[in-house]
């Protein structure tokens, strides 16, 4: 296959904006989609391909947004369906792909389906949702349980049933085993695909059906085995029934279908909550036009070391080798990678640099959070100051999501960073960001900004390091290293994953080239290979 015939998403770099968080145009204390729009030029700036859009739908925000009321409605909070069409368009002057952020599996509690549901056995709704009777006893009908705590089943009085929500009990499942729902799915993504979207992000793909039968599932005999923090009594679990069901992949060969209408679109699967058979999901998801890619959580917990990191390629390309993942090392879900993977002992600066080199440079499609090429830090959020549902329910064990969530700090004096000029924000801005902000980093030009946007240009350079096989190379227990190679070029990738320098000993690397970020090009090799701490270098190796 020729390098030009390759489709952008394999090649491209993924952006992902939380809009209540990133720019605030209307003063009123979080972000909108105007603010999105005005903020595109530095977007452009940075080289991304496309920016993936946090949910703007219409909402209670009892989960911000992930409780959907009205899927073809932008929440007045947000803007209007107007102001998405001008960023669709400021978007596309720019060459920017916009991909917004479908969430299908569950529903708000005030969703017209669900309130009309609620009322009678008898709604043509009824069967829109899973609804079960009590056991004998008046309890639940199984032992599953919601991600964000308690039963995953809550009493409906005026029907006297339970009904299912793997999340809050504000946000109901849907019963995709209801032709309906399945409709109902794919008219909503041809709605913004109509609109001019690029694409999805689907939220929690693999929740999409649940056991018919209603079985329990059984405990788990790995605790934390689904990605679940162990304070969470989610991850006693192992579960077969409430999810990863085999009747996924024939919807997501439905969508798949609705997506070839529309050339160059793409779907990025989130396969969420699942550690142990997460491989084997994105094989199935991603074979026959189903899923383009899928969304991977294995960079996303405290794990940072060459062992781990090697394994989790290993895996990748045993179980998954056709499947074109999607990497991340951070999300509006967890805590900042800078503060995260810190803790192995690295200073977050060094992390923020060799995050994003490796993240550049693997096999799959990047996906970087807003922030994230500033090198910001994790916030301390008072308990007082917390907005999230799953960080006040589980406080102090699990500190919620709020911390990666404050407002992106565009200026360093302005009293909010630059975020609005209003009074307030919705989530209080650290002062360590201050010193971070776009407007400090712009002009220096060694940066984590500047650096970041070296490395993405010199990816953006190289066809090997976009779309090229990855091969493990040996190497020291604690330096990962890795080939790219596509059409007779290579290049390789070496990072010291430790406190204590490096000297490798690399055939021709004197003939190499050279790149580490500290300039725009490749440059001669030094007399040997000598990584600092928690350093990392990329070598063209002659053609």
């Amino acid at each position: 296959m020729q390098n030009e015939t390759i489709e952008w998403w394999r090649k491209g770099t993924i952006y992902q904006v939380y809009p209540r968080s990133f720019s605030d145009s209307s003063n009123r204390g979080w972000g909108d989609l105007n603010g999105v729009r005005e903020r595109l030029p530095y977007l452009a700036s940075l080289g991304v391909d496309a920016v993936w859009i946090s949910p703007f739908f219409k909402s209670p925000m009892k989960d911000f947004g992930y409780d959907v009321e009205d899927h073809r409605c932008v929440d007045p909070m947000f803007g209007t369906n107007e102001d998405f069409d001008a960023l669709i368009a400021e978007a596309r002057r720019l060459n920017i792909k916009i991909m917004v952020d479908l969430v299908l599996s569950h529903v708000s509690d005030i969703h017209p389906w669900f309130k009309e549901a609620s009322k009678s056995r008898d709604s043509e709704y009824s069967d829109c949702f899973v609804w079960a009777d009590a056991q004998v006893d008046g309890s639940p009908p199984n032992n599953w349980r919601a991600i964000f705590g308690g039963s995953a089943w809550t009493w409906s009085p005026s029907r006297r049933q339970y009904y299912l929500h793997n999340f809050l009990k504000s946000q109901p499942d849907l019963n995709f085993h209801n032709p309906r729902v399945r409709q109902e799915a794919l008219s909503i993504a041809r709605y913004w695909l109509d609109k001019g979207v690029s694409g999805f992000r689907l939220d929690t793909v693999n929740f999409y059906f649940h056991d018919q039968e209603l079985r329990s599932n059984p405990a788990s005999d790995c605790v934390g085995d689904n990605m679940a923090h162990e304070s969470n009594p989610y991850s006693y679990q192992d579960h077969i029934y409430d999810k990863n069901r085999p009747e996924v992949s024939s919807f997501l060969a439905e969508l798949g279908a609705v997506l070839k209408e529309y050339p160059g679109a793409v779907t990025l699967g989130e396969v969420g909550a699942v550690k142990k058979r997460s491989w084997a999901l994105v094989r199935e998801y991603t074979q026959e036009n189903r899923l383009s890619l899928c969304y991977n959580f294995d960079l996303l917990g405290e794990d940072f070391d060459a062992n781990y990191l090697r394994s989790v390629i290993e895996q990748s390309s045993r179980e998954a080798p056709d499947a074109w993942p999607c990497w991340t090392f951070s999300n509006h879900d967890v805590p900042r990678s800078a503060s995260r993977l810190a803790k192995a002992g690295a200073r977050q600066d060094q992390v923020a640099s060799l995050s994003t080199a490796l993240l550049l440079s693997l096999r799959g499609t990047p996906c970087i959070y807003q922030g994230e090429e500033l090198g910001l830090e994790e916030a301390e959020i008072a308990y007082e100051d917390l907005k999230d549902p799953f960080g006040i329910e589980f406080w102090p064990d699990i500190p919620g999501r709020d911390g990666c969530r404050t407002p992106m700090p565009w200026t360093e004096k302005d009293p909010n960073c630059g975020f609005n000029d209003g009074k307030k924000t919705w989530l209080p801005i650290p002062d360590a960001h201050r010193s971070l902000s776009v407007e400090v980093q712009e002009p220096v030009y060694d940066s984590s900004l500047n650096r970041f946007r070296r490395l993405l240009a010199m990816r953006s350079q190289e066809t090997a390091l976009q779309i090229g096989d990855l091969d493990l190379l040996d190497s020291d227990g604690e330096v990962l290293a890795y080939e790219r190679s596509f059409d007779g070029e290579a290049i390789q990738c070496y990072f010291n994953l430790s406190s204590e320098p490096k000297s490798l000993e690399v055939p021709g690397f004197q003939d190499s080239r050279v790149f580490d970020g500290s300039t725009p090009t490749w440059q001669d090799a030094p007399a040997g290979l000598d990584l600092e701490p928690w350093g990392w270098v990329w070598l063209r190796k002659p053609s």
